[in-house]
């Protein structure tokens, strides 16, 4: 086999192995007790994986199947370690963080979200993040009020 055939193979070995961080939101970190689990569960499941990939004895395959957990692990290491642990909602008379809200949408059937930490959210599962336009223009409101978001008109129906 030729060096330079040799060489190509290294270098492509390389750029699979120094996979790029994810992107770490400029928002604060903040996390409902069921979110901090989640992290600490992810960062649990990146170290698990990696030290299985550490069992693998070709060198190349070890680090290709090393890079994405150890993006995730510094990821959810970094997350983390920057987490800051909010309360439950002290009163549902006004949104917070932590409060699961109801609402309509220009007379749209009801909606109803839990509004908790960037990488806890997702609305598939009524989950939105504090950091979205809409729970950014629900903050504070109570029951009754109506919010004009650009596009919408939000009414907040319940807070729980």
């Amino acid at each position: 086999m030729s060096v330079a055939f040799t060489k190509e193979e290294s270098s492509e070995t390389a750029a699979e192995t120094q996979l790029p961080d994810r992107p770490i939101s400029a928002h604060p970190n903040l996390v409902t007790s069921t979110g901090l689990k989640q992290l600490q569960a992810e960062l649990a499941t990146a170290r698990t994986a990696f030290e299985a990939a550490n069992g693998i004895d070709d060198v190349n395959e070890k680090r290709r199947q090393q890079a994405g957990p150890l993006r995730d692990a510094r990821y959810f290491a970094e997350r983390v370690r920057t987490a800051q642990l909010m309360p439950d909602p002290a009163s549902h008379e006004t949104v917070a963080f932590g409060a699961t809200v109801t609402y309509s949408r220009d007379g749209k059937p009801p909606q109803t979200y839990r509004i908790v930490g960037e990488d806890e959210a997702d609305p598939k599962t009524g989950t939105i993040s504090f950091a979205s336009p809409v729970a950014r223009a629900l903050m504070g409101k109570a029951v009754g009020d109506v919010v004009e978001t650009g596009e919408y008109e939000i009414e907040v129906i319940a807070i729980a």
